[in-house]
């Protein structure tokens, strides 16, 4: 009876999630429509720090919690299963979302992406994320993570000012849908900024929402199949607390907005391979075993081959996505082997 309830509500879990991406993915295209951002500033950025907030959070809240048992197996497996959930089945994911929309008629079946977004996003994630594996596997003094960690948030503040510098530059202007919040309003009016806004705050509580019940859940679930703590946490958790980048990309690329689509992923990383592994690095020793060199390898591997798939033939393609999902059952594989 435990275990029903629990499917239950992992699956309620989904569908809040779910219905606050859709509400979330309309209104951030206003309010960048508003800032007058392109697509890689809004997908990367706005899109990318707010539905990363959710899984951000897993391992702050972790290793803040003052469970020195327990805390540092699960912070540093969500740091890691961040990045790598993203590198990997996110991109799979999203691949698989061109070729079932495309056989469906509803777009090309071809990744539409802007280039310049996706080599100036997955390029700053190659460069943090070996920063982070070169940290785990040094070992550092405190001083030294100290300026491990200042390094990674300036790298991050460097991307941000890179990609507000070409916010408003090489893409066509959004063309959102009307807002749901005001679409009972004076037609053909354009919603306010404030309106946008509220609807993106509510969306991102929908999905907090959602999210804390899908993972109460899933992590209830683990236990009861005996689950380890660090499996749970590198595996179980982040794909969980990725879905609203899956599901905002889905909806995306089902509009044929790829730009939107692939920048909310591919920013998430840079997001979550910097800011996150800075208070991971000051807070632990960081020492990365086998199975969490082995994770960040292989998320670093389809992040690579991507880069250098847009770099050689100035498009990404359908291939290097699907890559991901290689990738993440390799890692599932060493999961099995050495947990």
């Amino acid at each position: 009876m435990g275990f029903a309830c629990d499917a239950a509500a992992l699956v309620l879990g989904l569908g809040i999630i779910l219905a606050g991406a859709e509400f979330f993915t309309n209104a951030v295209e206003w309010v960048g429509r508003k800032l007058r951002l392109n697509e890689g500033a809004v997908g990367s950025v706005l899109a990318a720090a707010g539905t990363a907030m959710p899984e951000a959070m897993v391992p702050v809240v972790a290793l803040l919690s003052g469970d020195p048992e327990h805390a540092e197996a699960v912070g540093l497996g969500a740091i890691l299963g961040a990045p790598l959930m993203l590198a990997t089945l996110a991109f799979f994911v999203t691949g698989l979302a061109v070729v079932v929309h495309a056989r469906l008629g509803r777009r090309e079946a071809s990744v539409l992406a802007s280039p310049a977004v996706l080599t100036r996003d997955l390029g700053f994630f190659i460069v943090v994320y070996l920063i982070v594996l070169l940290a785990g596997i040094l070992d550092l003094a405190k001083a030294a993570r100290l300026a491990f960690a200042g390094l990674l948030v300036l790298l991050y503040g460097l991307y941000l000012r890179r990609t507000f510098a070409c916010a408003r530059s090489g893409h066509a202007e959004l063309v959102p849908a009307p807002l749901f919040l005001a679409r009972r309003g004076e037609s053909g009016a354009e919603p306010s900024a404030a309106l946008a806004a509220a609807q993106a705050v509510l969306a991102m509580g929908v999905i907090i929402l959602g999210v804390r019940v899908f993972v109460g859940r899933i992590t209830s679930i683990a236990v009861t199949l005996g689950v380890s703590t660090f499996v749970l946490a590198v595996i179980i958790t982040p794909v969980a607390t990725e879905l609203p980048e899956k599901l905002n990309s889905i909806i995306w690329v089902g509009s044929r907005k790829d730009t939107l689509a692939l920048g909310n992923i591919t920013g998430a990383m840079v997001f979550q391979s910097s800011v996150i592994p800075a208070l991971g690095i000051l807070l632990t020793p960081w020492m990365l075993g086998r199975l969490e060199v082995t994770a960040a390898g292989l998320t670093l591997a389809p992040a690579v081959i991507a880069y250098l798939d847009v770099r050689r033939n100035g498009r990404l393609g359908l291939p290097a996505l699907f890559s991901g999902g290689l990738f993440y059952l390799l890692f599932l594989a060493a999961a099995a082997v050495w947990s």
